[in-house]
């Protein structure tokens, strides 16, 4: 698949590649970045260029994963954002925000606007979200972008080497009003 772009009513979503490397070297030497997403630690140059040059076309390329820079009009790099395909109809989307522009709502906003892209545009039903147990905010993010929190899973997240419980949650296209590409029918409550 070719890269999108997407807009939104404050930010630009768009594929990074090597004229991003600099930015996203700076931005994850956040040790907050580095605590609780799983880029490497410490993170050098060469694992920036890696990321720009080769894993994020690549993804694009495969149709397997989906990488959006998140960017100010002035150009600034706020976050970083990913959705990789899990099965056919679902996918994981993943996220930091860049220090400097945290508290803002701007990664809340991304993942709302890939979350519709997928629903509309690449054929996914679920979106999931996981984070290991005590990121509070990346929680804070998926509770305000309306993804429901279903359980902690054991075990279930590999960190640099240290598997971790970690919350799972999902969003749907019915949550944000849109229809699903199958049918569902969920369980019956009790």
């Amino acid at each position: 698949m070719e890269p999108v772009t997407l807009t939104t009513g404050r930010l630009l979503l768009r594929a990074v590649g090597p004229q991003d490397t600099d930015a996203v070297y700076a931005a994850c030497q956040d040790p907050d970045i580095q605590r609780w997403t799983v880029v490497p630690s410490p993170y050098l140059p060469e694992h920036a260029r890696g990321f720009t040059e080769q894993i994020v076309p690549s993804g694009w390329a495969a149709g397997t994963a989906f990488t959006f820079g998140v960017f100010l009009p002035t150009g600034d790099l706020v976050a970083m954002l990913g959705l990789t395909v899990l099965s056919p109809g679902t996918a994981e989307i993943g996220f930091w925000g860049a220090k400097e522009h945290r508290g803002r709502g701007y990664v809340t906003e991304a993942v709302l606007a890939v979350s519709r892209w997928a629903f509309t545009e690449a054929a996914v039903d679920r979106v999931e979200w996981r984070a290991e147990v005590g990121n509070t905010p990346s929680r804070a993010v998926a509770e305000r972008a309306g993804f429901t929190l279903e359980g902690t899973l054991r075990c279930a997240i590999d960190n640099k080497g240290v598997r971790r419980d970690c919350w799972v949650g999902s969003l749907l296209p019915s949550d944000l009003g849109l229809p699903s590409t199958a049918p569902y029918v969920p369980a019956p409550s009790r």
